[in-house]
């Protein structure tokens, strides 16, 4: 292959699209003898940076080290050599397999004022990438990370992701050939060899004008494909090419010019197919051949479709030799018939039928009224509440703009890719797995001892396990509820889950990150042992309903699915703007689960049983996505809470027969869904009904979140979906004041009056007037200002 590193880099980022090129976190390993400012320096500079680090103390673990990790970045001491030559510890690392696409940085002792600065020739002769002044400013080694990531890094990336790429054009079934500018051919596939009769060896370097050409092509035929391709135009169409044998063979050819360096064409690549017998009857391909960009987009697209729709005439007519044509009529006719007939009726359509029958007998206001009402049943949000009475509430309208939409789609051509998928990323290195249960340090155990409180502090336990909260707290509740006997699998494996999906948290984000999905875990877990969720669900809704609290959130971005939709990213792609995140925290926990049977811990479930569990994990991690939130409470609202209050208000002289009807209302499949889906939306925010001094941290952490993503949108070039999350004039007492009206409030009426939670009311009322107070104070902050 000849293409030059930098035409493969160029090549990169213009044809990989949305393939995934970047690995997060960045891995480095430092290689210091000796413990020092300097190295600390890099060490807490990859800790800002998000980056997964090792320290290597010798030449021989260093390289052990990197054999296992594979770093990206490697930083060798060279200030000292009595302890290791740097450059020996260069070379044994760039002898390795792996060390191809990792950067390795030398540390350099400052050059004195009066001398000489002293070549890198010598340290890139050794393998080096770049060299490293000493400064042990953890800013300098910061920046110089964050510098190595945007540069040299990330192109190692696509150096590597285009290896991947070159496998699987290896594999691939269709003919590929890449030429150069010059058309001259610098890649074919196997089958591209195959295809034509010729070894690779015998085309690489030659001009395309050198082989042998077909003489059934028409005599304008190159011309025209010519002209298309040098505008920069994809070209598609039928082509004669001649084989190595001499015989021609007839292809469907898409020809596709590579924009590169500098706006220019670079390569053409040109994809190949033998075109049959059962292709020429059907498709009449004559005019087909063109030039997308000859025409506008729109004209292209109507161009195909009309192919499309030919395509079936031609297919048809064919069908009609074998068989006369008042036959299919007939048949049309009948499958029309049966149609008509099917009993496929949905209940919505069976309340919309009812009214409809209703509305003949009924007087003239009557059925007036009921075509108001199909009027709304007709409309897909029939749980969404409108704004009316909120219109001029900016904060109310961001909040639900940003929280309940999925954005407002491609309004730039800006991409952002942000899929983070860790499946290749983990290294359990950085995180140690947590020790059993009965050996936990004392004072994290002391705190652990709080766990079934309400009050409990999930940052006191972020602060003590070095913001490790989830796989402690983890352990402790998942012991009480008995979930490694119900799983049938030991403590070590759910250590090892339990660690995995904590280290797919970012720790960046300030407030989607592990210690939010053990407050969540913690809410869980509470409400679990409320009397009547208890009595409401067995043991395999307790587990499905704690694992998904665990893995609720994992691999979150720290940005809202509107953005993601906004900028088109990878995940929005894949799940097609629909409950984006939330689908991937599910797909994700799963995978990330069943690849390691170190942390399987369905490993030994019966399979209908794992089914089961599986979907009601799925099912709870889904109800936490907003645009559904209404449709969850009110459905809980008119499923349990009202039926339940009916039975209490009819049957108050009979205590033993209100139990048991309120008991069938809550144990029903249906109901108990309901009951799951909202004790997972309350937990997951629940931030304004804890303690004073929680909510009042958790308001800051959300809001810290909002104003990144408000200035990465503009930024971007991106929609502003929130645009009151400005950190130069968002009111955060506003911002809480309106989330607890519209979203808080309410549903957690209907919780507490299903779940009974004094304590947790108690505290939301306290915190909603302490907002209140601050607002009406015209303080914006998060505290009130400081007496003069």
């Amino acid at each position: 292959m000849l293409l030059q590193g930098s035409e493969m880099v160029s090549a990169a980022e213009e044809r990989l699209g949305p393939m995934r090129l970047t690995q997060e976190p960045i891995q480095v390993l430092l290689v210091f003898a000796k413990e020092d400012s300097q190295s600390d320096a890099f060490w807490w500079a990859c800790e800002r940076a998000g980056f997964r680090c090792n320290i290597a103390r010798t030449p021989e673990s260093a390289v052990e080290c990197f054999l296992d990790k594979h770093h990206e970045i490697v930083i060798i001491d060279g200030r000292h050599s009595r302890y290791f030559e740097a450059d020996a510890v260069c070379r044994m690392i760039r002898a390795t397999k792996p060390s191809e696409h990792t950067v390795i940085l030398a540390v350099m002792p400052q050059t004195p004022s009066d001398q000489e600065e002293p070549s890198v020739l010598p340290l890139l002769s050794a393998g080096f990438s770049r060299r490293y002044l000493e400064n042990s400013s953890v800013s300098v080694c910061y920046n110089e990370l964050i510098q190595l990531e945007h540069g040299e890094v990330r192109a190692q990336f696509k150096l590597r992701a285009c290896n991947s790429v070159f496998t699987a054009l290896e594999q691939c079934q269709e003919a590929v050939e890449i030429s150069s500018e010059d058309h001259v051919i610098q890649y074919v596939n196997p089958a591209f060899e195959k295809m034509m009769g010729y070894h690779r060896g015998e085309l690489i370097g030659k001009e395309l004008t050198e082989l042998p050409k077909s003489e059934k092509n028409s005599a304008d035929l190159l011309d025209t494909i010519n002209t298309c391709i040098k505008k920069g135009k994809e070209w598609q169409g039928i082509y004669f090419s001649r084989r190595k044998s001499g015989d021609s063979i007839q292809q469907y050819v898409r020809i596709t010019p590579v924009i590169g360096q500098g706006g220019k064409i670079r390569h053409f690549v040109s994809i190949k197919r033998p075109y049959s017998d059962n292709h020429r009857q059907v498709h009449k391909l004559s005019k087909e051949e063109k030039c997308c960009g000859e025409h506008s987009q729109s004209e292209c697209n109507s161009l195909r479709h009309k192919d499309r729709r030919k395509e079936s005439v031609d297919v048809r007519s064919i069908s009609s030799h074998s068989s006369d044509a008042p036959s299919l009529q007939n048949r049309r006719y009948s499958s029309m018939a049966r149609i008509h007939s099917m009993t496929i009726e949905a209940p919505i359509t069976k309340v919309i039928n009812i009214i409809n029958a209703a509305q003949e007998s009924s007087p003239v206001t009557v059925a007036e009224a009921l075509d108001r009402v199909l009027e709304i049943l007709r409309t897909t949000e029939l749980y969404s509440p409108q704004l009316a009475s909120k219109e001029d509430d900016p904060h109310t309208n961001d909040l639900v703009g940003g929280l309940m939409s999925d954005g407002l789609r491609r309004l730039s051509g800006n991409e952002y890719v942000f899929s983070k998928s860790a499946l290749h990323n983990m290294s359990q290195s950085q995180l140690a797995v947590p020790v059993p249960l009965n050996d936990i340090p004392s004072s994290i155990a002391e705190l652990l001892n709080e766990e079934e409180h309400w009050e409990f502090n999930i940052l006191e336990l972020e602060a003590a396990t070095h913001k490790r909260p989830l796989s402690y707290l983890g352990l402790k509740i998942f012991s009480a509820f008995g979930v490694c006997e119900f799983l049938n699998c030991t403590e070590a494996t759910l250590r090892s889950w339990l660690q995995v999906i904590e280290a797919n948290y970012h720790a960046s984000n300030s407030y989607h990150n592990s210690t939010h999905a053990a407050d969540v875990l913690h809410a869980t877990a509470y409400f679990l042992r409320k009397d009547r969720v208890k009595g409401s669900l067995d043991q395999l809704d307790e587990v499905a309903a704690l694992l998904a609290a665990t893995v609720h959130d994992v691999d979150h971005p720290g940005r809202t699915n509107s953005f993601l939709c906004n900028a088109g990213s990878e995940l929005a792609i894949l799940y097609n703007d629909t409950a984006v995140l939330e689908s991937h925290h599910a797909a994700l926990a799963f995978q990330l689960t069943v690849r390691d049977g170190k942390c399987n811990i369905f490993k030994n479930m019966e399979r209908t049983q794992f089914r089961t569990l599986r979907q009601a994990i799925i099912d709870m991690v889904l109800a936490t996505e907003m645009t559904r939130h209404f449709e969850h409470v009110n459905k809980f609202v008119n499923s349990i809470n009202k039926p339940m209050s009916a039975i209490e208000e009819t049957s108050s002289n009979s205590e033993g027969s209100d139990c048991e009807g309120q008991a069938s209302i809550r144990n029903s499949p249906e109901n108990r869904l309901l009951i799951k889906r909202m004790l997972i939306k309350c937990a997951d925010v629940a931030n304004p009904c804890r303690p004073l001094e929680l909510c009042i941290e958790w308001a800051g952490r959300i809001s810290e979140e909002y104003f990144a993503q408000t200035d990465e949108e503009k930024r971007q070039g991106l929609p502003v979906v929130m645009p009151v999350f400005d950190r130069n004039t968002c009111s955060i007492p506003k911002s809480q004041i309106s989330f607890i009206d519209y979203f808080i409030t309410d549903m957690f009426d209907a919780w507490d009056a299903f779940a009974s939670l004094p304590g947790l009311m108690e505290h939301l009322a306290e915190n909603y007037k302490y907002w209140k107070n601050l607002d009406e104070m015209k303080c914006k902050s998060l505290r009130p200002p400081p007496p003069p």
